[in-house]
């Protein structure tokens, strides 16, 4: 049961336990992730960087739910912050059921032109950060023998993008990293899984998306549109629950059919 007094119904739909941890919560993804988490009944630790407002709102909302948080300011790239993040739910809720690895940065640059700052400085966040963020939640869940651990990729190892050359460097990490865990964790059942989310609507792409490239989605995406923070929340939610139990390992694209798109247009047999 959560603090706020919501049950954990025994049932597939339910999350896999009430304490969870969600990285870089003030806006976009991570806030929708951390809100539907908490709707669906967990208290919820995050971190964030600079964004005070945008983290009393997340601290508002999960309020309104009627469920607890604990959001520090913090940067997911140090090691330590995980660490404190660990012990946080632990100790105020008495276990770490779901920890979502989400905190990233975009840099649009060629490979070319990208120094060994750029290079360290992306890779700290979007994958040392993962690292440290799986290593802490599965020290902890291996003594439970329960637990869900989901890293937040991205479609662009799938279907690569140009001048992205560190973040989808960062992402095909967080896959070998996803896998090799999933194997090691499953002798204490605890699953490991990578949402990738596709074009989706968020302040990490506000100055990416200019209006061509927001045409150009339009175009190439069957299901017509550019998806929302929530979309990929809800299928967070469902990995974090009882009713993901036999997956393990995988990546979850959820893009609206980009990725499989090939059409380019052949004519029809008449």
């Amino acid at each position: 049961m959560g603090s706020g007094g919501k049950s954990v119904e025994n049932s597939r739909t339910a999350l896999v336990g009430p304490s969870a941890v969600v990285t870089g919560v003030s806006n976009g993804i991570g806030r929708a992730i951390a809100v539907t988490l908490a709707e669906a009944g967990a208290n919820v630790a995050g971190c964030y960087r600079s964004d005070d407002e945008g983290a009393q709102r997340v601290r508002d909302q999960i309020a309104a739910t009627g469920m607890e948080s604990a959001i520090l300011q913090a940067d997911a790239g140090d090691p330590t912050t995980a660490t404190r993040l660990a012990h946080e739910a632990v100790e105020r809720w008495g276990s770490l059921d779901i920890w979502v690895n989400n905190a990233a940065r975009l840099m649009v640059k060629p490979v070319v032109a990208t120094t060994d700052e750029d290079w360290h400085g992306l890779l700290a966040a979007n994958l040392h950060g993962y690292f440290y963020g799986s290593r802490a939640a599965a020290q902890i869940m291996y003594g439970q023998r329960r637990g869900r651990i989901i890293n937040i990729t991205s479609a662009a190892d799938v279907l690569v993008v140009e001048n992205l050359g560190a973040y989808i460097a960062a992402k095909g990490g967080i896959l070998g990293l996803t896998k090799t865990l999933a194997l090691e964790a499953a002798r204490y059942q605890v699953t490991v899984n990578a949402v990738s989310p596709g074009a989706i609507d968020t302040p990490l792409n506000l100055k990416a998306y200019t209006p061509e490239v927001r045409r150009t989605y339009e175009d190439r995406i069957p299901l017509g549109r550019i998806g929302a923070e929530e979309e990929i929340a809800d299928v967070v939610a469902f990995v974090a629950s009882q009713g993901s139990r036999y997956l393990t390992g995988q990546e979850i694209v959820v893009d609206g059919g980009l990725v499989i798109n090939g059409t380019v247009g052949h004519a029809l047999d008449e």
